[in-house]
């Protein structure tokens, strides 16, 4: 059956098609609303039509293809709060760094990072204004800091700061990952200047944070250490802030981490112990449509419980729909179901469809649904215990093959020990969530015996030591391994190619086939003429100095850093991965680098720059040199002056005020990021 035969597959393409679009290219709303209407007029006309028609023609399929690509654009514009008259930017003025009075409440608790404390805060005043919107909070941590609650509202007089982009070339950029949520400006404040006001109505984050932290106190009561109860918190709950570095990575390491993520596999588990609960109510009247409406309410109570995030929120929808299917007694196809939840979700949160999450769940689920059965012909046996295992494995790879493409463009490595983690793991899954869910109702009615707290702690600590132990079979894992997105698109052309002359072994396949292999050449040619051939970069390191020369795809690294810190340095990992580039040779600093008929005079602490043979285009000032620089500017005449992430704050202010006063260009790494110099 093939897959485009399902009219709301073609449909649910159009609406992400329309939400590219909407996205990459700013539609004002009021152009997209019209466009909108008018092909709905158009549609209806011809739909219309096309009822009194004996023969049918195409343009009422295209126009209902052309309206859901418009719909998909509008909703993109209608969900960006930006386009709202109430959201707090339409109050911005130009000197958005004046100070603002803002009343917020706490939307939501992040991650802490070094130095402070994180928070999603919705936006409810800015001077005296009622507005709308999200920000960042970030509250900076001493040592009498504690953890503000969900729901609880503030006042504090501090102004709006931009979303910091990338210091450095292909770090990841958070700025853009926040404007995907809506988010645009973040807040420094210290918690001494919070002004705490009484919140007016608890809201259904405030309630979801209520009951996990309710849960959280009894369990607390059972000598749960922290590894394992942050485990329990990720795997039941739905919330991964509080697992340790070491456990995550870990996890990563293993490609197990997707079990640390509530996705399609968790509800799955929990729709059929829901099913066996409520097998009862199904004898008495109309009890197969109460099961099914106490099945979805639970799921989605639990959904909220654990955070809505993309993966939960597509995996509850779709089996949902599973759900409601099974009580009507309709056949269910899991290409409709997928594409199903699929349009329900981005109809309500366009921006979705960038979440990396709610991307591999998705491909993940549609490649087991696809390779699976192909896979799991391979090999029969009557034999239960080598079947199960089997088809645990062929589901493994399957999954692996629909993300391996995507993971390598988002994380660059890959776990090779992946189906050995998941072919003990996922077996006992099942036995974990449902003796979770157990021992979560038996804590919350105060009723839980120790005994049982200690098996579920080991069973969770066997668990994250079988995990650990194989992340650290280093041999197997794969890092640093450069992927481009042309390199994904090919390689998803390469596996339909693949599977679909495995199938059909015909030459309109095989065709395909070579030409996918013609694509994926092109794809490298086009790589290797991308990469960059002759540049001199300047990287931001705080206290340091970092250097990078790039020619014959090689990179040559001059840097005041140890050598351990010089190994480990993730700056110069990004940058050569993200381009492609092999080799990292190690070179000294030095005072002068000739780049073609471009000259860079490198300036220490020792202040050293008595050169009258030549005149520099451009002049790096580092490890704060004790210069008089009108007369270095007088002296030498350079075009250009930088200053990196090695000098004083107070040095570099004062640099940057005698080049404005000089009109000499002057980049502060620290605040524009990099300087790059091509030859």
């Amino acid at each position: 059956m093939r897959l485009l035969n399902f009219t709301i597959v073609k449909l649910t393409a159009c609406l992400v098609i329309g939400i590219v679009i909407g996205y990459f290219f700013n539609m004002p709303l009021h152009l997209s609303l019209v466009l909108t209407s008018i092909s709905l007029v158009f549609l209806l006309v011809l739909y219309l039509i096309a009822k009194k028609q004996f023969i049918k023609t195409v343009w009422f399929g295209v126009f209902s293809f052309i309206t859901m690509i418009l719909v998909g654009i509008l909703v993109t514009n209608f969900h960006n709060e930006k386009n709202h008259s109430k959201h707090y930017t339409q109050l911005l003025s130009k000197e958005k760094d004046s100070l603002k009075t803002i009343t917020f409440r706490i939307r939501e608790v992040l991650k802490p990072s070094s130095y402070y404390d994180k928070y999603i805060v919705d936006l409810l005043e800015v001077d005296n204004t009622k507005v709308s919107g999200k920000s960042l909070l970030n509250i900076q941590k001493d040592s009498l800091t504690t953890s503000l609650k969900v729901d609880a509202i503030y006042i504090a007089e501090t102004p709006f700061k931009d979303l910091i982009s990338p210091i450095n070339p292909n770090q990841f950029n958070y700025k853009i990952y926040l404007e995907k949520t809506y988010i645009y400006h973040q807040l420094f404040i210290s918690e001494a200047s919070l002004f705490k006001i009484k919140p007016n109505k608890t809201t259904l984050f405030g309630t979801a944070n209520n009951i996990r932290n309710h849960i959280n106190e009894r369990l607390k009561c059972y000598n749960f250490n922290p590894d394992e109860l942050a485990i329990i918190n990720a795997l039941l709950l739905g919330q991964r802030q509080d697992i340790s570095e070491e456990v995550y990575t870990s996890y990563t390491n293993a490609g197990a981490i997707h079990i640390l993520a509530i996705s399609g596999l968790h509800i799955g588990i929990i729709l059929l112990i829901l099913q066996y609960v409520f097998k009862p109510i199904e004898r008495i009247k109309y009890g197969k449509l109460l099961s099914t409406v106490l099945i979805v309410s639970i799921l989605w109570s639990f959904a909220i419980i654990a955070g809505l995030s993309a993966s939960v929120t597509r995996a509850v929808t779709m089996f949902s729909v599973v759900a409601i299917a099974i009580n009507l007694k309709r056949p269910t196809n899991i290409y409709n179901t997928l594409a199903i939840s699929m349009f329900t979700i981005l109809l309500f949160k366009p921006l979705f469809l960038f979440d990396v999450g709610f991307q591999l769940s998705y491909l993940a689920v549609f490649s087991i649904v696809s390779i699976d059965p192909l896979l799991y012909k391979l090999w029969k046996t009557k034999y239960w215990l080598p079947d199960k295992l089997w088809h645990t494995l062929t589901v493994t790879v399957s999954a692996q093959l629909g993300i391996i493409p995507l993971s390598l463009y988002y994380f660059h490595q890959f776990p090779s020990l992946f189906f050995l983690s998941n072919l003990v793991i996922i077996p006992l899954l099942g036995i974990i969530l449902g003796y979770g869910i157990f021992l979560i109702l038996l804590a919350v009615l105060n009723i839980l015996p120790q005994f049982a707290a200690t098996i579920y702690g080991y069973i969770i600590s066997l668990m994250n030591h079988f995990v650990e132990w194989i992340s650290a079979q280093e041999s197997f894992l794969f890092k640093d391994i450069p992927f481009s997105i042309s390199y994904v698109f090919v390689s998803y052309i390469g596996i339909i190619a693949l599977i679909r002359f495995y199938i059909k072994r015909h030459y309109a396949s095989l065709r395909l086939f070579l030409i996918a292999i013609l694509i994926g050449q092109c794809a490298i040619i086009y790589t290797t003429y991308e990469r960059p051939k002759n540049k001199f970069i300047i990287f931001h390191k705080n206290r340091h100095s970092l250097l990078g020369n790039t020619f014959n795809n090689k990179m040559h690294m001059a840097s005041d850093l140890d050598s351990i810190t010089e190994i480990k340095n993730k700056i110069i990992k990004d940058y050569t991965v993200g381009n492609h580039i092999k080799t990292i040779e190690k070179d000294s600093l030095q005072l002068v680098y000739l780049l073609n008929n471009k000259k860079v005079l490198v300036i220490d602490n020792l202040g050293v720059y008595n050169i009258k043979s030549f005149q520099p285009d451009y002049v790096l000032l580092r490890q704060s040199p004790q210069i008089n620089l009108n007369r270095l500017i007088d002296s030498i005449k350079p075009k250009h002056i930088i200053a990196d992430g090695s000098n004083y704050k107070s040095y570099v202010t004062y640099w940057e005020t005698v080049c404005k006063k000089r009109k000499i260009p002057f980049h502060q790494t620290s605040k524009k990021g990099a300087f790059i110099i091509e030859y």
